[in-house]
């Protein structure tokens, strides 16, 4: 059943990742890239790897999109703007298709029809072991970032105030 969740997920990821380059509207190519990145993040889950999913919808599905979403408003875009594509940029956009075609197809080539990945430890992408792992044997680089993002936030808030 994780499994068929899991290719349910892949699919609707490479459909909003297709539908994300082909799309005329520029707002509706970001919403299909937001629709990626919780793709993304929810195979991430599945695969027992939290942090990673957490922070994929934190970092991409939240701040970048919020940033892209912002400047595509700020850009205002008509559909009259559009500029026609040349047949040079077409011929390139094709030639790089094909060339990245006949790469997949020889990276799959030497598969073999079995070939799943062994054993995993259960334990590798859990945030309780990467917590532990911070906690324990990276607290002093950890301490030193966690510093540095408060000087900085304390450096933005101080560069928005006018009146300090």
């Amino acid at each position: 059943m994780e499994q068929i969740i899991f290719f349910l997920v892949a699919f609707l990821a490479v459909a909003s990742a297709v539908y994300f380059v082909f799309a005329r509207n520029p707002l509706y190519s970001v919403l299909s890239l937001i629709v990626t990145f919780f793709s993304i993040a929810a195979m991430y889950i599945l695969l027992n790897a939290q942090f990673l999913g957490i922070v994929q919808v934190i970092v991409y599905a939240g701040a970048i999109m919020v940033l892209f979403l912002y400047v595509l408003m700020m850009l205002n875009l008509n559909k009259n703007d559009e500029s026609k594509k040349q047949n040079l940029s077409k011929f390139i956009g094709v030639f790089a298709a094909g060339i990245l075609l006949i790469g997949l197809l020889g990276a799959f080539k030497g598969l073999k029809g079995n070939s799943f990945a062994g054993n995993v430890d259960s334990s590798v992408g859990l945030t309780k072991n990467l917590g532990r792992l911070l906690f324990n044997e990276y607290v002093l680089p950890f301490e030193l970032a966690s510093i540095l993002i408060l000087a900085g936030i304390v450096g933005a808030v101080l560069i928005g105030k006018k009146d300090l």
